[in-house]
């Protein structure tokens, strides 16, 4: 099978001393992580991607493993771009989450843009404790400036003691089922987002559904969580309504 194979590893835990250390920060080929400095007792990373990708046939993988205590910021650099390359097979990007009770992750990467010509498949599967908080944000961007779309199908697993509260997919442009780009769906937008925050106190207080404007909705989950999706016309215009949602949580 082609393509490039790279998985990169995030391990926090508390360390005893009121902030969270590193004892896993492993990465190759085109995922690279580096820590940037710390704010408070969290630690933060940010996942450079130092290649093009993920191209046709590639497989990428990036985890987060989060102690008990610990607290872990994740971003990226810059936009992931999904390419089309030689190898016609579709290509693969797991994200495998992992929070343990009295952990906290907040989970921010940059944009995905599904390129015209490319086929990705992208899996996310966060496993939390039952006192465990995670933010988790997703955005897709289909198609570059002008551009049409690639094919991007999404997939988003939250279990929290092990129970699911939320199991979601999502396929968009060519070959995907037919009415993805229809009202019901994104209704013409190119920019779709979640926005999943994990709370210990919401299994007491759920949050209310509500609407954030036109193109954008609060529900909760079963069990201590909340769920944010939104529509928009384009990345800047998405990511501005998540951040909203976000500090509407407080």
């Amino acid at each position: 099978m082609g393509g490039v194979h790279a998985t990169a590893r995030i391990g926090a835990r508390d360390d005893g001393r009121g902030g969270t250390s590193l004892p896993v920060l492993e990465s190759d080929g085109p995922l690279a992580l580096r820590r940037i400095r710390a704010r408070g007792g969290e630690a933060r990373v940010m996942l450079v991607g130092a290649m093009s990708g993920p191209l046709g046939g590639d497989r990428f993988a990036v985890e987060a493993d989060v102690e008990r205590g610990a607290r872990l910021h994740v971003g990226s650099a810059a936009a992931t771009i999904a390419l089309p390359g030689q190898v016609k097979d579709e290509a693969h990007y797991a994200v495998r989450l992992s929070v343990a009770d009295g952990g906290e992750l907040h989970w921010l990467p940059e944009q995905l843009i599904s390129a015209r010509g490319s086929d990705l498949s992208v899996v996310t599967r966060a496993d939390l404790g039952a006192d465990a908080r995670l933010v988790l944000r997703e955005e897709q961007v289909l198609g570059r400036a002008g551009e049409e779309p690639g094919r991007l199908t999404s997939r988003l697993v939250v279990r929290v003691a092990g129970r699911v509260v939320l199991d979601q997919e999502l396929a968009c442009g060519p070959g995907a089922p037919g009415g993805w780009d229809g009202p019901a769906v994104l209704a013409g937008h190119r920019a779709v987002g979640q926005l999943v925050v994990v709370r210990p106190e919401f299994r007491d207080e759920p949050v209310p559904v509500r609407m954030l404007g036109d193109s954008a909705a609060v529900v909760p989950l079963a069990g201590p969580a909340a769920l944010v999706t939104a529509v928009a016309p384009d990345a800047l215009r998405l990511r501005r309504v998540l951040d909203e949602a976000l500090a509407a949580f407080g």
